[in-house]
């Protein structure tokens, strides 16, 4: 189902454009054309009735309001860039600011800001496209990149980055979707979490590295036994510095096929869990530390803490840690980059 909004226009005058997709079991994914941005997911419970897990907002002109890059895709680069530079063939290079100093998802006019074309729509899947020039936030060379969603009958939400360079550059492509599997009004620290990850990336409190990939083990950074997140709540140096969670972890190795879970996720009333499986090599949870303010499907303001994301990704600031124990960041001309993740919702 593909629906103009024509009462308000997006920043480059047209009208935003939803899409609907349907599967057998009723469970609905919706997304719109401006960030490729993931709007909602409705899902059938046990009881007949249906819930929201996604937050996000009344309508597509309120996301122009919003800086919590709601359900977005953002690109080129996801998550931060420390100081806003690395080297490209042993020479700096410079990419455009919009955290301080530093670069923070893609920039301010990141993937997340653009209008991404329709290549392709069924029922159950959806194809984005967009098209960024050399020196778009300051990446070098033209890039075209494709998002493909498909909603399967198993209640499989389905994501696949493509992008392709015409000069070497770092990419890392991830949608930022915030689960709240309660519904609503409730504090997403309520809820189970198990992450298969045993080391974890200490960040300072601008988000930016601060040490290489540190155990999980005997801090309160390790979900390798299902745990809530509110039960070591800020409870070390590494929360406190960002208000919570906010950090990138490295995926243990049997999760990077995409056939082993990389996490799971438990509403606190028990109804709904979420299986997230991903090709790539860590996912960044962030406990929603910042969400006050963001507008609210309702009119009014959701509370920090109304949802978790749970972000694939290359480790933050990767083009300058080349010793990382991940696959590189960088493509080539001639190379594609790809990356997918699933998330699967189960009624319960």
């Amino acid at each position: 189902m593909l629906k103009p909004e024509n009462t308000q226009l997006a920043p480059d005058g047209q009208p935003f454009e939803q899409v609907t997709l349907q599967n057998a079991a009723g469970a609905t994914a919706t997304f719109m054309d401006w960030g490729a941005t993931w709007l909602s997911f409705t899902l059938p419970l046990a009881d007949g009735s249906s819930r929201e897990l996604l937050l996000g907002c009344q309508s597509p002109h309120d996301y122009m309001n919003q800086s919590a890059y709601l359900g977005a895709t953002v690109g080129r680069y996801a998550n931060r860039i420390a100081c806003s530079q690395f080297e490209v063939e042993g020479k700096p290079h410079r990419v455009v600011a919009n955290q301080g100093v530093h670069q923070l998802h893609g920039g301010p006019e990141g993937f997340h800001a653009r209008r991404w074309k329709i290549l392709e729509q069924t029922a159950q899947k959806l194809t984005f496209e967009l098209f960024s020039a050399d020196g778009d936030q300051g990446y070098p060379g033209n890039m075209t990149a494709k998002v493909h969603y498909q909603l399967t009958d198993d209640n499989r939400l389905e994501i696949r980055y493509e992008a392709t360079v015409d000069k070497l550059c770092p990419v890392n492509l991830t949608n930022h979707a915030y689960f709240n599997l309660d519904g609503e009004g409730t504090d997403a620290r309520q809820h189970k979490l198990q992450l298969f990850a045993d080391r974890f990336l200490p960040v300072d409190s601008d988000g930016i590295p601060c040490a290489d990939p540190t155990p999980v083990e005997n801090t309160g950074m390790n979900f390798n036994a299902p745990k809530t997140l509110a039960k070591d709540f800020l409870g070390d140096r590494d929360q406190q510095r960002v208000k919570g969670y906010d950090h990138a972890y490295l995926l243990n190795r049997t999760c990077n096929a995409g056939t082993n879970p990389a996490a799971h996720l438990w509403s606190a009333d028990g109804k709904v869990k979420m299986t997230m499986f991903t090709s790539a090599p860590a996912v960044q949870l962030y406990s929603g530390n910042f969400l006050g303010g963001t507008p609210n499907r309702s009119g009014g303001e959701y509370a920090s803490y109304s949802g978790v994301a749970l972000e694939s990704e290359f480790l933050p600031d990767s083009p300058n840690h080349a010793t990382w124990p991940q696959p590189s960041c960088w493509i080539k001309p001639g190379q594609t980059y790809k990356s997918t993740t699933t998330y699967q919702f189960f009624a319960l």
